[in-house]
């Protein structure tokens, strides 16, 4: 009695396993980012990576196949973040007066502010561990401080006190002190950070 010929698969067959390896571990590697998403909005700050494969119902060799550490997984949040966040930002402003579009900005600032707010508390207390979430840090700030000069009159630019002020006010760090320290809800925090500001410009 002669063996049974094993034919090895088709490059169909070959193909249609590949295709299904990569669908699956696409799938994993969204898991494991939606579960560092959720567990930080839950008010885990630092989630650990066994945490993160716990709630993404993955292995832990799973979270390091796909992120060679945590940095790399706040790489990938912060990528999603600013996919979502820069049509806000980037949008024509509908005011023509100088005024109007700095108050339109800050709007869509406050917006923004209320989307990341766990994410970016997160992303802060570890940024002096990682150099990759510092450098964001830094450009989040030249960011915010080039598009306030590029909407505020030259007078204001030009005044560093009055200017430091404004800035300081319109910071997501004035934003989280008034939801998180001073527990104010986000339409509250919202009049109180556009007051700050109107006082400041009318000054």
């Amino acid at each position: 009695m002669t063996g049974l010929k094993v034919i090895p698969p088709g490059p169909a067959a070959r193909s249609d396993i590949s295709d299904g390896r990569r669908q699956r571990s696409e799938r994993s590697r969204a898991q494991i980012i939606e579960a560092m998403f959720s567990l930080i909005r839950e008010g885990e700050m630092s989630p650990s990576a066994a945490r993160v494969a716990e709630r993404a119902e993955v292995g832990l060799r799973t979270v390091f196949r796909h992120f060679e550490d945590m940095d790399s997984l706040y790489v990938e949040m912060a990528e999603r973040i600013s996919s979502e966040v820069m049509p806000k930002i980037l949008a024509p402003f509908e005011a023509s007066e100088w005024r109007e579009r700095f108050f339109e900005h800050i709007a869509r600032r406050i917006e923004i502010y209320e989307h990341i707010l766990p994410v970016r508390v997160s992303a802060n207390l570890r940024r002096f561990q990682s150099r990759f979430l510092m450098e964001e840090y830094r450009r989040g700030l030249l960011i915010e401080r080039s598009t306030l000069k590029a909407l505020l009159p030259e007078e204001i630019n030009n005044d560093p006190v009055l200017f430091a002020a404004i800035e300081t006010s319109a910071s997501f760090q004035t934003w989280r002190r008034l939801r998180q320290d001073s527990d104010l809800a986000p339409h509250e925090a919202g009049v109180v950070f556009r007051l700050m500001l109107e006082r400041l410009l009318g000054a």
